[in-house]
Parts: C-alpha cells; sequence; structure tokens
C-alpha cells in the first residue's frame, strides 16, 4: 500500500488537507505550502518480430512471477523515450529505435498509487536477448499464445498493436499462399481472400437492388428496361455468385467460360445488342465496387492494399467474363 505524506518536507510540520481548486491536497499550514502528487509516468515497449513479441517474466512484487512487456518508471532528467528504450535494454539486453508512441492508459495502483503507462513500438538495433536484474526470465511469445500478463494496461496496449497489424499480416498471408489452393486453417480464417467474399455474400441482395434500379434506367442498357425486374435480378444473382465462387478460388477458367458463353449465346437469341450486355455486365462491376467503398469497407490506410487485392481480381474476372460473353454472342 502506498504511503501518505504526514508531515512538511520543508519545515517538519504535520501537513493537513486542504482544497485548492476543487482538489483536496496535502497542505503545510506552518510554511503555507501545497504538495502535489500527480501521476507517475510508466513506459512500455512493444518489441515484435515475425508476430512474436518479446515479454519479460516479473521477478519482484507487485506481479512477482507474471509476464509483462518490458516496463517501467521514467527517471527525473530523461525524456519519455528515453525511459523506455532504458527499460527495454536493462530488463532484456536489446537496444531499440522508438517507432511510434502506441497507446497510453491511466492505472490506480495500490502499490505506486495512480500511473500513467506510455506503450511504444520499438523496433531492436542491437544488443542480445537475455533477462535483466528485475526479471527472472526474457523470451518472445507468438501474438495468439499470449500468457496471463501483470498489467491490465499492457492487455491493452498489446489488442491495440494486434488490431492494428492484422490486415498487414493478413497482406502477407495472401501473398504467400497465392499458388496455395489449401490454406493453413489459421491463415484461412483471416485470408484477404474469405474478407473480400464475405463482403459480398453479407451485401449480395443490396448489390443486386442498387443495379437494377442503375440498369433499367441506364441509356445504355435500353433493351434492360423491357425485361422484368425478376428475371434480372436472377441474372445478376448468377453473375455474383459466380464472383464470390471465383474470388474464393472454387471456379475455375473453364467454369468462367461455360458460363459466360451460355449467357452470351442466352443474350444473342434474346434479341440484345453484345453492347448492351457488356454494359450491365460492367454495371455490375461498378456497383460492387461502389459499394464497398460507401461502406467504408475499403478506407482504412491498410486496405488500400485489400483495394489492389480486390481490383486485380476483379479486373481477370471481368476480362473472362467480357471475352466469353462477346463470344458466346458471336457464335452462330
Amino acid at each position: 500500500m502506498k504511503k501518505q505524506r504526514k508531515y512538511c518536507l520543508y519545515c517538519g510540520e504535520a501537513t493537513v488537507k486542504k482544497l485548492e481548486d476543487n482538489v483536496r491536497r496535502d497542505f503545510c499550514p506552518a510554511c503555507k505550502s501545497y504538495f502535489y502528487i500527480n501521476p507517475l509516468p510508466v513506459v512500455s515497449s512493444i518489441l515484435e518480430s515475425s508476430r512474436q513479441v518479446l515479454l519479460v517474466k516479473r521477478d519482484r512484487a507487485p506481479s512477482k512471477g507474471l509476464w509483462c512487456l518490458p516496463t517501467g518508471f521514467a527517471e527525473t532528467s530523461e525524456n519519455i523515450e528515453e525511459a523506455a528504450l532504458r527499460e527495454l535494454e536493462e530488463e532484456t539486453g536489446i537496444r531499440g529505435k522508438i517507432i511510434k508512441l502506441l497507446d497510453v492508459d491511466s492505472y490506480k495502483s495500490r502499490f505506486y498509487g495512480d500511473l500513467l503507462f506510455l506503450t511504444f513500438v520499438v523496433e531492436q538495433t542491437g544488443g542480445k536477448l537475455c533477462a535483466g536484474d528485475d526479471c527472472s526470465q526474457a523470451r518472445f511469445w507468438p501474438v495468439n499464445k499470449l500468457p496471463p500478463l501483470a498489467f491490465r494496461s499492457n492487455k491493452l496496449a498489446l489488442e491495440t498493436y494486434i488490431k492494428s497489424r492484422r490486415d498487414y499480416w493478413a497482406i502477407f498471408d495472401s501473398i504467400e499462399h497465392a499458388d496455395n489452393k489449401k490454406l493453413p486453417p489459421a491463415v484461412a480464417k483471416n485470408s484477404l481472400t474469405k474478407r473480400l467474399v464475405n463482403v459480398i455474400i453479407k451485401n449480395k441482395e443490396k448489390m443486386i437492388e442498387q443495379w437494377l434500379d442503375d440498369v433499367v434506367t441506364n441509356p445504355s442498357t435500353t433493351e434492360y428496361h423491357k425485361v422484368e425486374r425478376s428475371v434480372l435480378y436472377n441474372i445478376c444473382d448468377r453473375i455474383l455468385s459466380q464472383i464470390t465462387l471465383w474470388l474464393g478460388e472454387v471456379h475455375d477458367v473453364n467454369r468462367i467460360r461455360n458460363f459466360y458463353t451460355k449467357l452470351g449465346r442466352e443474350r444473342r437469341q434474346s434479341g440484345f445488342m453484345i453492347s448492351e450486355a457488356l454494359s450491365a455486365l460492367s454495371l455490375i462491376r461498378k456497383h460492387i465496387w461502389t459499394f464497398a467503398l460507401a461502406q467504408d469497407a475499403l478506407q482504412k490506410n491498410l486496405d488500400l492494399f485489400m483495394t489492389f487485392e480486390l481490383q486485380r481480381r476483379m479486373t481477370v474476372f471481368f476480362d473472362l467474363a467480357t471475352f466469353y460473353l462477346t463470344r458466346g454472342h458471336e457464335e452462330r
């Protein structure tokens, strides 16, 4: 338990509690001095390598025996970044540099009173991993298998960090396993392909309705103005199903060829011009893209990579669809 002040630091007289700015503070009636008890700054560092985070096992109270980020108090005369790097080296033997301030959290400790945790993301520049005097162990833990942590502030900061890196890791998983038809379960669960497919599946009906409103009024698709809405709905539904199968790597080029060659023949037999059939197809592409943007699905910084991935795969799909739709329309 944190000890309370009883006497004045300057004259030794007993202190009392007195309101100042609506805050009860320690006050010395003899020398008219207020004493301010402000939160103590605590620094923590997140050093991650290959989805593993550096933790230390505490060898003293509080929370002896539990794991935490390299953590400690800032000292007088050092800036907060220097404090974080000093604690990192003292507890783990690792020298580093600050990448960014990640998280700030307030915490009330029964040992130290009010604390202000500042957590930085750091990058190793040198040193060799070894446990410092305050720690019994120092080691890297996989981000999906972290042990119980000593401090709530560490837990919150790591949750924030892992969330911020999830898209980044998914991008590299998608690239690394691009030619692997059977992804490892952990990769498949969060792969970009699966997430893109889910966006379309979840919002398919809304996309179809937007496309219908466009295709029955657009001057480039006048023949479609005469077709029953239910028939058009079915056409768009079939095409969106083809796209999700393609993105999910269930459909191959042969199935795309067969589907759109047949669709091209159907459009010709129904009296549609090839230009209108292609325009209707391009409107589907437009509404998938517009809908994703309108739903803020592609607006985050790292989702720029998702945008590129979606654009690349959609381009391949619609290039194939356009070619075989045209070929089917031209067949006699």
